[in-house]
């Protein structure tokens, strides 16, 4: 909660760097954090965030195999495993991502790659599942207009 008794958004991202991987480092094992992680090494496991505002940062020297869950995330390394991404990640021009990408809002550098599906997430606080289904619903039947015609 803010001064004034309202919730923020967890939309935020951790703008400081709480915990760091060094580059000559590797860790064999699954991460959980909270705040901010740098990544300059190798991880050979998966990486979990507790809290909406964590951010991961990982950096051209970095390498993870294994799946990563994060809101937030700054990628120019490599990630062989699937990426969810609850709010938004950011792909530098060394990111290389082989797996799938679940994400809600992405930015993409011009040399960046991605080997497996894209997916996006939408808000939660907003009903476009249900307006897709009405979408789906006047294609079907401009389909039965087309048969009578």
């Amino acid at each position: 909660m803010n001064g004034n008794g309202k919730s923020r958004k967890s939309e935020k991202p951790c703008n400081t760097i709480d915990t760091l991987i060094g580059v000559k480092t590797e860790v064999n094992g699954d991460i959980t954090f909270a705040g901010g992680l740098r990544v300059d090494g190798k991880i050979n496991g998966n990486i979990n965030a507790q809290g909406d505002g964590s951010t991961l940062v990982l950096s051209e020297h970095a390498e993870v195999v294994g799946n990563v869950d994060v809101p937030h995330m700054i990628l120019n390394g490599k990630i062989t495993g699937n990426v969810l991404c609850s709010e938004r990640i950011e792909l530098q021009p060394e990111a290389e991502i082989y797996g799938d990408l679940h994400y809600r809002i992405i930015e993409m550098a011009l040399g960046a790659t991605i080997n497996g599906k894209l997916v996006r997430e939408p808000a939660n606080e907003t009903g476009r599942k249900g307006t897709v289904a009405k979408l789906k619903t006047v294609g079907g039947s401009q389909d039965g207009a087309e048969e009578d015609a």
